[in-house]
């Protein structure tokens, strides 16, 4: 599969919120997968920060963000979407979507490739 598309990202002060997309390229889906959220903040390795199910009933969060962010999806639209709330600096990175064949945060496979990602910064 192409790579998917993630957009919503800013420069935002600490307590707000930002919702983020994740749309799939032409002619592809994300409604036959779990998907799942990433984050990689400068000089660190990704990180699975949350994911969900192909049927969006079943959810994950890192213990980082749980209570903070809510992951959703659209298989109508071809869309994911990460709402962001009560931000922190800590949440500084880039995030990415990608494909999953389960939402278990080290393991299964990743379907495709990574995207550019976009960029999130919290300011104290």
């Amino acid at each position: 599969q192409l790579p998917l598309v993630e957009s919503g990202g800013g420069l935002v002060q600490s307590g707000e919120s930002l919702r983020l997309s994740c749309a799939a390229a032409p002619r592809s889906t994300v409604g036959r997968f779990p998907v799942a959220w990433f984050r990689q903040a400068a000089g660190k390795e990704r990180e699975q920060i949350s994911c969900i199910s192909v049927s969006g009933t079943d959810t994950t969060y890192a213990a980082a963000v749980e209570g903070r962010f809510t992951i959703s999806r659209d298989n109508s639209r071809n869309t994911l979407y990460l709402q962001m709330n009560n931000l922190k600096p800590e949440d500084t990175a880039v995030y990415y979507c990608r494909r999953k064949s389960t939402c278990e945060p080290t393991g299964g496979t990743l379907f495709g490739s990574w995207g550019q990602g976009t960029q999130v910064t919290v300011a104290s």
